[in-house]
Order: structure tokens, then sequence, then C-alpha cells
């Protein structure tokens, strides 16, 4: 190999950052999630200030620079990280970025859907996005589905509620689900019995009236 062919492959592993150093020993993790966002700010730099969807890679697709790795990252190193990629292209840029997980919030809540809120916010925030629970919410057995892994039970859930816990302390991700259950009736148990149990008798009326 050539110590120019050497030159262009470190080149390019500079240029990859993190991503293909770790992979190349085998430690590349990271917290990005496809679908996860990055609300970023550059100051005075509009082009740049908005909220970004992690793609494929995972990576950051920004305009003009193009992808930029998310492979070893941990959303909370993003904002340093991101300033450090940023400085290749603009002089000593002012970074702001927070990561917004997508989250599902399903059940007895004002307005079930999708909602993107902060990975270090609390989890609660997802709930009171949606608009609270319901009167006829049981709150209590809550629950979150968290796609391919084990879930969270609605005990360890409200327990995370009442400590605080973050979406990124309980490790959601991008397309995981929250459940509130209705609240059973008990009035509605009796209604459907007494139903059921005067169907014989307008049955019998009305054979014996033909």
């Amino acid at each position: 190999m050539t110590i120019k062919t050497l030159g262009r492959l470190a080149a390019l592993m500079l240029l990859a950052g993190p991503a293909v150093a770790q992979t190349a020993t085998g430690a590349a993790t990271s917290d990005f999630q496809l679908n996860d966002q990055i609300l970023l700010e550059v100051e005075g730099d509009t082009q740049f200030t908005k909220a970004f969807t992690v793609g494929s890679g995972p990576a950051l697709m920004l305009p003009v620079i193009g992808p930029i790795p998310l492979a070893g990252v941990r959303r909370a190193q993003v904002e340093t990280y991101l300033t450090q990629q940023l400085k290749r292209y603009m002089k000593d840029p002012v970074v702001h970025a927070k990561v917004l997980v997508r989250l599902s919030v399903l059940g007895e809540v004002e307005h079930p859907g999708f909602y993107s809120v902060q990975a270090d916010g609390p989890v609660s925030d997802a709930l009171m996005a949606a608009g609270g629970p319901t009167k006829d919410a049981k709150f209590t057995g809550t629950r979150i589905d968290r796609l391919g892994r084990e879930g969270v039970a609605s005990g360890q859930l409200q327990e995370a509620i009442a400590r605080g816990a973050t979406v990124d302390g309980m490790g959601l991700r991008s397309g995981d689900q929250i459940i509130v259950p209705r609240r059973s009736d008990p009035e509605s148990k009796w209604r459907i019995i007494g139903i059921l149990a005067g169907i014989p008798a307008a049955i019998l009326i009305a054979t014996h009236v033909h």
C-alpha cells in the first residue's frame, strides 16, 4: 500500500468521525434510532436552525453539508459532537441541540397520537403533550410497550413518573407506545346483566303474541 493511499485512508477516517473508528473495533453503539429528531439551533444561521430527522446509519442529513454520522454518539453528547462537526465548515459556531423522541400516546388521553418529546425530559411530558388522561382513564394502569423489547409495567411506570424519570433514562425509542387504559365501570356490568336477563322474557312475550 503506497504512502499516498495511506494518506487518503487517514483523511477518510477523520472525516467520518467516531463512527468508522468505533466500528473497526466492534464497539460502535448509538442512542439514536431512525426517526428520532434533533432540534438544532446554530446562532446566526437560519438554515441549520430547525428540527432534523435522523436517517439510516444513523446519520443526520444537513443542508449543504450532507450526512453527519451518529454511530457511536450518545444523546447526551450530541450538542458537543455537532459543535465539533460544524467547526469544520464554519468559524466558532454556537450550537444548541436537543434530541426529540417520537412516541405514540394511546388510549384514554385527550388527544391520542404521535408526539416528539425531549429525550432529557420526564416521561410525563409525553402524557401532558397528549392533553393528559381523560376522566375515564385508569392512570395507575398506564404502561409502556417498547417495540421489540420488554415493556414497562404499570407499577414500574408509576414509580418512574414519581421520581421524574426521563425518556432517555428509561431507554425509550421512537415508535414506543405509552398506553393509558380505560377505567372499568362497575355499574356497566350490572346494566349488561339486566339487559341480558330481560331478553328471554321479551322473546317469550313476542312468541306468545304470534
